[in-house]
């Protein structure tokens, strides 16, 4: 059967990994009280039990530049989509604790391979004029797997007793992703590789072929001749090079300000928190973890039409300063004891600031501001550093929440939020000062950025 080449087909059947990724990640929100119950577990125990999937991601990431380089940025998603059923089958039946971290690792191993992959295999088809709302696209397809799993969590609580949901309902939580991990992987057969690798493995008409299908009416000569120029002296990709080591590090910097920003504090333990806030039964605490998905979604739509209108710059730094703001706020209402549901609009103002901005640009610049010839390895170390920053937070916040009883005392629990805050206003500062526009240029062109040729045409750093 022939392979359609229609891009927002491509873009939508990719997203589908960060659909899973979204889905994988967040399942874990309503069953944690459950999970502790079960199993027994003390907060740090429940602290690993939330993010020993970011183990997975970790190593996920840190294999997926590899793996996409040598198998194809589809075989790549195909071997996500196997570990995400995996996953999802064996984490839902054991009785072990150990057992039931191992197949969370696993899918995390899915996770980290389709966090890197999805989006750069939709910006090396986009057209450069909408790489910025395809790619964040994906990040749509995360916040949108989050708000359905979401919803099938709230359903399955609402299906028998709390003494029924920590003994069974948590299984069919996990067991559910048994679903949009098949259509994933059978969906994936219907696409093709990217224009880019195929050109890396010096398929050139296939790759000229695919790009003028996914750029229709337009003239590719110059395109075309832009990409093969950029591979051309591929001994000069070196990683460590000046140049090179500088893009790594605005890469490596703009995942980790995502993470320690402190937006997965919220969406991993969304249900205990707003429990907190407004001392509401764990039922009503899960509806209103829908509605912070609902929030995400929203935003998350304004910013796929905005971020190619308004630039990448602005938007991270809107954001941020938003979050910063709603983070430091909700800090000081718990260090003076001021806790209360009000703080559920500084939540969602949070969420929404994510959006709009964090969430779905810092994908978009790390899938673009890399060279072909090391992006794969590139953004690998950056998704690499992203997922070791998400397990850093995810494991230090119930010991900063709770088991740290001199940290929780002295500042009423208000102490990580503050710390998010500070990271927020230090991600304002940096974007300004290092982060480059990158609206409307080709992958090609922007490596102008970083790479520019001496007087005999050799390719050198900048």
């Amino acid at each position: 059967m022939k392979q359609p080449a229609n891009v927002l087909h491509l873009t939508l059947v990719v997203a589908l990994g960060g659909l899973l990724f979204g889905y994988d990640t967040a399942v874990i929100s309503g069953a944690t009280e459950a999970l502790q119950s079960y199993f027994s577990l003390d907060a740090t125990a429940l602290g690993f039990a939330a993010s020993s999937a970011l183990i997975g991601c970790v190593i996920g990431a840190i294999f997926a530049g590899v793996m996409s380089t040598r198998y194809g940025r589809r075989g790549a998603l195909i071997i996500a989509a196997v570990l995400f059923l995996i996953s999802a089958v064996g984490s839902a039946l054991p009785d072990n604790y150990w057992v039931f971290i191992l197949y969370r690792i696993i899918g995390g191993v899915g996770v980290g391979i389709a966090s890197m992959v999805s989006p750069m295999y939709i910006a090396e088809v986009s057209p450069a004029n909408r790489r910025g709302s395809l790619v964040s696209c994906n990040q749509f397809a995360i916040i949108f797997g989050m708000l359905v799993v979401y919803f099938v969590n709230y359903g399955i609580a609402l299906l028998g007793s709390e003494s029924w949901l920590n003994t069974m309902g948590w299984r069919l939580m996990f067991g559910s992703e048994v679903i949009p991990a098949g259509i994933f992987l059978c969906l994936l057969f219907t696409v093709p590789e990217t224009p880019r690798w195929l050109a890396m493995q010096g398929r050139h008409q296939e790759a000229r072929t695919l790009l003028k299908a996914v750029n229709p009416g337009a003239d590719i000569g110059h395109q075309w001749q832009e990409i093969t120029d950029s591979l051309q002296d591929k001994s000069s990709g070196g990683i460590v090079s000046k140049g090179l080591l500088g893009v790594l590090v605005i890469g490596i910097m703009l995942s980790v300000l995502q993470q320690v920003t402190g937006i997965n504090v919220f969406l991993y333990y969304a249900p205990t928190i707003l429990k907190g806030f407004s001392d509401s039964s764990i039922d009503l605490a899960l509806l209103q973890t829908i509605l912070v998905g609902v929030v995400n979604l929203t935003f998350t739509v304004i910013a796929i039409f905005t971020v190619d209108r308004f630039g990448r710059r602005p938007l991270m730094m809107l954001g941020a300063g938003i979050m910063a703001l709603c983070m430091l706020v909700i800090g000081s209402a718990a260090y003076l004891n001021a806790i209360g549901g009000y703080l559920l609009v500084f939540v969602l103002g949070y969420i929404a600031a994510f959006a709009l901005s964090l969430g779905p640009v810092t994908w978009v610049l790390l899938s673009e501001i890399f060279p072909n010839s090391v992006r794969s390895k590139a953004l690998s170390i950056a998704v690499f550093a992203q997922w070791f920053a998400n397990f850093v937070v995810s494991q230090t916040f119930p010991m900063m929440n709770d088991q740290n009883s001199w940290l929780y005392q002295s500042y009423n629990g208000g102490f990580p939020f503050w710390l998010y805050g500070v990271m927020g206003v230090f991600t304002v500062y940096f974007v300004y000062r290092w982060v480059p526009e990158t609206k409307g240029k080709s992958l090609e062109q922007l490596e102008s950025l970083w790479v520019s040729s001496d007087a005999k045409g050799k390719t050198q750093y900048v």
